[in-house]
């Protein structure tokens, strides 16, 4: 079935095989065989952690576990949700892990990360949409890694009153949520969310704690539009999200939605350059940035940007 019959019938997105295109030179990577790869992984398995970064298949996976960077999935690994480009396995979710939190301190202090990112599936399951779970992480990681900087990265939690306020109470430095795609392709790309809530949870977590950095991403090569992606930079800087990140859609397997196209490096560098103009203090846009590639460098440099702009 090709992508504009997808678009048509989002219903079959997931049902019917959608052949993958050849990837063009400069969005292909190595295959990780590292000292430090392997590990990353050993102590992931040690601690029974979750990444993201297996779990969605990254294609950055080798270099960002060469370096010791890895994103952390709590919650389990079954999401309660299918969207139509994500790789992670959906179904019903087993109990909430209550060593969890402690594991992810663990494993951030082992790893010495100078910043990390935590994540989650969708547990709409969950009275609180797992907000809990997220402000134990966060504490336990205060408590053995003080030094770290820690970025969390949430579902929209679907209305669970008073999720959103209590992580942002916890401090995280950074407070990531992503739109993924333009509003014309929640129906086939992201059917479980609604596009305004999510930029909502970005406004109201600016509202609620100023200091706090706000951070959203999208793909691109579905299908949208250039002047789509404009207007969703200016939905976000409406919503004074600070930090963008763009990247190109990569299909998981043939039962995700197809590529429509890839997109090239020059037209990368342009949106970077148009986001930086529209006021974002940083945008990494390239063919393979995901939310979490080279967050540990982008927070750095965004918390100097934010420094010498206010000095």
């Amino acid at each position: 079935m090709s992508t504009a019959s997808t678009l048509r019938h989002p219903e079959k997105a997931r049902k019917a095989d959608n052949p993958s295109p050849r990837k063009p030179a400069w969005i292909r990577v190595k295959a990780p065989t590292s000292k430090a790869y392997g590990e990353t992984r050993r102590l992931m398995r040690e601690h029974g952690l979750n990444t993201v970064c297996e779990e969605a298949a990254c294609p950055n996976i080798g270099e960002c576990w060469g370096n010791k960077h890895a994103t952390m999935m709590i919650l389990g690994d079954i999401c309660t949700r299918a969207c139509a480009f994500c790789n992670v396995a959906t179904g019903k979710p087993g109990a909430v892990d209550a060593l969890e939190p402690a594991n992810v301190g663990l494993s951030v202090a082992k790893l010495g990360l100078r910043h990390v990112v935590v994540t989650s599936v969708d547990r709409d399951d969950l009275a609180d949409g797992g907000a809990a779970q997220f402000v134990s992480t966060i504490k336990a990681i205060r408590r053995d890694a003080p030094e770290t900087t820690v970025e969390v990265l949430t579902p929209d939690f679907r209305d669970k009153e008073g999720a959103l306020e209590a992580v942002v109470a916890a401090k995280p430095d950074v407070y990531n949520h992503n739109l993924e795609t333009v509003p014309r392709l929640y129906p086939t790309i992201r059917p479980g969310a609604r596009y305004f809530h999510s930029l909502k949870i970005l406004d109201q977590a600016k509202k609620i704690d100023p200091e706090i950095f706000t951070k959203s991403g999208i793909m691109v090569g579905l299908g949208e539009e250039k002047a789509e992606i404009l207007q969703v930079m200016d939905d976000l800087r409406s919503a004074d999200v600070d930090f963008l990140t763009i990247g190109q859609y990569l299909q998981p397997t043939p039962k995700h939605v197809g590529i429509e196209r890839f997109v090239t490096p020059d037209e990368f560098d342009e949106l970077k350059k148009i986001g930086l103009s529209k006021g974002f203090l940083l945008v990494a846009a390239t063919p393979l940035t995901r939310s979490s590639y080279h967050a540990d460098a982008d927070f750095a440099a965004l918390k100097a940007n934010h420094l010498r702009l206010n000095s």
